[in-house]
């Protein structure tokens, strides 16, 4: 009996029993007991845009009557099925502006992180890290965002009708962390420090965020993983990204116009962004990675921006083996010779590209793969890293190179050492790392592998491997010094 009781006792104090309902925009909110902590799923934080609200700025969420329940499962924001995003695809809806809240407590002032998932900006959804065990830490809210033709198109009429057209999604992130600033202090969040964090698609948008003038009060403190403004390419000029919308346009009928496509289904809609063509891309699938200067949200060139953005603490990185040219060895020089343009021939010199082909190396991969990482990855992460520090801000650049079983480390493979429960072979985990840096803008803390500050003197990086955290110099800088893209 004894026993039964005890375990009862652990189980109550184990996880915050179920709280009162919560008073945010639009109504009352209940969350659920998760994991010791509370998990609200699906709480709105702008209008359904759907019908004469697709491609429009998030309008304000519209009000409930009643107690909105924590979903089990929210919709995911439309999208195509690209194999392993299949989870979020079957749960794709175009009604999908909402966030999830995890939080340990209900009162305090906890830090906060709000996840940008990754995805190229056209599928996924950010079901992972909110429920990742960092929520019995500190708040997280989980974002979802307008993806792929729906959130990131630019149109003629669209210009016509705005002011300018494009960066849907980047909009709703924004709409989100202003309902964060509006509500984030009833989950037991405190609104001055939040922390933006991202991979890849997510890590770009950080970027951006960071850049964008009209987002910059509403965070402290970002993290970018394997993500840059513009992924090594050259930004899109409106007039350019309305061209991509004639496009859509035709292929959903010759001479379809606004009205129409506003009208036309999301399966068609969906099918034309497969079709879609973009100049100075590796192919459909970069299609909206390329970042658009809409004039509204990017009202500049986003390199110019983030040198005039306020100094504030990033963490920013990649992995030592991201992924490998688009195309192959047959697509290699033209992704050269775009890459580097007119330090083309110094670009090959340094690779080697013109001699004998090299063996692989065990962690960098292939000299295609280490192109491609550097060009796609690293040197823009170290030119956010030289933005950043130049203007006297906390950075902190990572070399990500400890998978599990000696594999390289991929794209994304980071991510469930910071967030989740994964260790290196030598049992070193990132987690402690980016919760540090979350409640203070500093990765270190007791009992950690020193991690050294990036600065303009010294630009160091920390190389994240088996042998632990050690302060490297700029990796493949001769390259890097070659590329002026973000």
């Amino acid at each position: 009996m004894r026993s039964l009781l005890l375990a009862a006792l652990s189980l109550f104090f184990a996880a915050p029993a179920q709280a009162a309902p919560i008073n945010v925009d639009g109504g009352l909110v209940q969350g659920e007991a998760h994991d010791g902590s509370l998990l609200f799923r699906g709480i709105p934080f702008a209008a359904p845009p759907v019908g004469e609200l697709r491609w429009k700025p998030p309008q304000p969420v519209r009000p409930w009557r009643g107690v909105r329940e924590s979903l089990v499962q929210p919709a995911s924001c439309l999208q195509n099925d690209d194999g392993w995003n299949h989870s979020d695809f079957v749960i794709g809806n175009e009604d999908c502006l909402t966030l999830d809240v995890r939080t340990p407590a209900l009162s305090g002032k906890l830090p906060v992180v709000v996840w940008i998932h990754g995805g190229s900006n056209r599928v996924g959804g950010p079901n992972d890290i909110v429920l990742s065990d960092l929520g019995k830490q500190v708040v997280i809210v989980g974002v979802r965002y307008r993806l792929g033709i729906l959130g990131f198109l630019s149109h003629r009429e669209l210009t016509t009708e705005q002011g300018a057209s494009g960066n849907y999604g980047l909009m709703d992130q924004i709409a989100a962390l202003r309902w964060v600033q509006r509500n984030i202090a009833k989950f037991g969040g405190d609104p001055g420090n939040v922390t933006i964090a991202g991979e890849s698609a997510g890590g770009q948008d950080v970027s951006l965020l960071l850049a964008a003038p009209s987002a910059r009060p509403l965070f402290a403190k970002a993290i970018m993983q394997s993500g840059s403004p513009g992924f090594g390419m050259p930004f899109r000029p409106l007039g350019e990204a309305e061209r991509i919308g004639d496009q859509a346009a035709d292929l959903l009928a010759p001479g379809t116009n606004l009205a129409k496509m506003r009208g036309a289904s999301p399966a068609a809609l969906l099918a034309v962004d497969r079709q879609l063509f973009a100049a100075k891309t590796p192919g459909n699938s970069f299609i909206w990675l390329r970042t658009t200067i809409d004039g509204s949200v990017l009202p500049a060139d986003p390199a110019k921006l983030l040198k005039d953005a306020p100094a504030k603490p990033v963490i920013v990185g990649s992995n030592r083996y991201e992924w490998d040219i688009p195309g192959g060895r047959s697509y290699r020089d033209q992704f050269v010779a775009d890459s580097f343009g007119a330090n083309e021939r110094r670009g090959r010199t340094f690779y080697k590209l013109d001699g004998p082909v090299s063996a692989d190396d065990p962690r960098l991969g292939s000299t295609l793969g280490q192109i491609a990482t550097d060009v796609t990855f690293r040197c823009p992460a170290f030119r956010i890293a030289e933005i950043m520090a130049t203007k006297g801000a906390p950075v902190w650049q990572y070399d990500f190179d400890g998978a599990a079983n000696g594999a390289r480390s991929f794209h994304s493979a980071e991510i469930a050492y910071a967030f989740g429960d994964s260790k290196l072979a030598n049992g070193l985990s990132l987690k402690p790392y980016w919760v540090n840096f979350i409640r203070s803008g500093d990765p270190n803390g007791p009992g950690l592998a020193a991690w050294p500050r990036f600065t303009p003197q010294q630009p160091l990086h920390a190389l994240i491997s088996v042998s632990g955290v050690t302060a490297e110099a700029p990796f493949h800088a001769p390259a890097c010094a070659l590329l002026d893209t973000l």
